[in-house]
């Protein structure tokens, strides 16, 4: 605790989350669909995990930057089951300061790594199009786990200094959150000092990593298209596109929650409590759920790991 200009100002030693508004007395009930919502994610995302490595056959380029992907959103997940299971099932809505920064850093660090391995497949996407006899010899394994070392060194620091631009600020009291984990726009709200350093550098990382990944992922969209386009085929112009429909529909499951969470956050600070939850829920738990299901239904070779893994351990049996 210390005090500045007559006011007391201290860092909080606990931060308190919030479940659903209004539906406390229900939290209980809303843990079923929360529990079932994490066994999706494992299970989906860790079949995706153990079919690519086990099946020699997809150790390609796609399927490895996949694999990242599916890492990625496993991590996310992690971060956030502490808190979110505590709230619902033990009641346990409190988290303390480094704890609460900590899961702050986890969660926004994988995010920014899906992002980055979002753009890695849609360039991955425009080299089997654009050059399908070069495909393995310019995406090889050296290369792809460089990218993944880049694409995770670069969400770690990035992330790396808002723990200590908030550690400097006085809360002056102010340690409830507006969700069941800890996100950056929620906690920079808290604050009674000067937080423009904290807001310039957080638009620096939006700006870096989802604008610049979002913007480089359209212009790859847009030299595919004009690829395909040049294909005299019709049935391989179909063949090409039905290619990156799968990725298509992650980039979409990941951008349109985020935009959401960010207007909300943003412009939307007089609407209900409710809207918040649900928008960060959208962002953090919809596109880990999607994205296995989606590569399993849409991508052949994926479908029929899955078949052959299945077939393995009925036989052993």
């Amino acid at each position: 605790m210390r005090s500045s200009n007559n006011s007391l100002e201290f860092l909080p030693t606990v931060f308190v989350l919030a479940g659903i508004p209004g539906l406390e007395a229900e939290h209980i009930w809303i843990s079923i669909p929360f529990c079932l919502v994490y066994t999706i994610i494992f299970l989906g995302n860790g079949t995706i995990l153990h079919v690519i490595r086990t099946d020699a056959a997809l150790h390609q380029p796609m399927y490895l930057f996949l694999a990242l992907l599916a890492l990625a959103e496993v991590g996310v997940s992690v971060s956030t089951l502490p808190t979110v299971l505590g709230i619902f099932l033990f009641g346990n809505t409190e988290i303390t300061f480094d704890a609460c920064l900590l899961q702050m850093v986890s969660i926004h660090s994988f995010s920014i790594m899906e992002s980055g391995v979002l753009l890695a497949m849609s360039v991955d996407r425009f080299v089997a199009i654009y050059s399908p006899l070069r495909y393995t010899a310019i995406l090889t394994l050296p290369r792809i786990f460089s990218t993944g070392v880049i694409i995770g060194l670069k969400s770690i620091i990035l992330m790396a200094p808002l723990p200590m631009l908030l550690r400097r600020l006085p809360f002056c009291g102010h340690n409830v959150l507006s969700h069941s984990y800890c996100l950056h726009p929620n906690l920079i709200h808290l604050p009674c000092g000067d937080i423009t350093i904290n807001n310039i550098y957080g638009l620096f990382i939006v700006t870096s990593t989802f604008g610049l990944d979002s913007l480089l992922i359209v212009v790859s969209y847009g030299l595919i298209l004009h690829t395909v386009l040049s294909i005299t085929t019709g049935e391989g112009r179909r063949k090409a596109l039905n290619t990156c429909g799968s990725h298509v529909c992650a980039v979409l499951a990941y951008y349109v929650p985020m935009i959401g969470l960010s207007m909300v956050h943003r412009f939307a600070h007089h609407v209900s409590p409710l809207l918040h939850v649900m928008m960060a829920n959208a962002y953090l738990f919809f596109p880990p759920v999607v994205n296995p299901i989606v590569y399993s239904i849409k991508t052949k070779e994926i479908r029929h790991g899955i078949v052959r893994m299945f077939s393995q351990k009925r036989d052993r049996v």
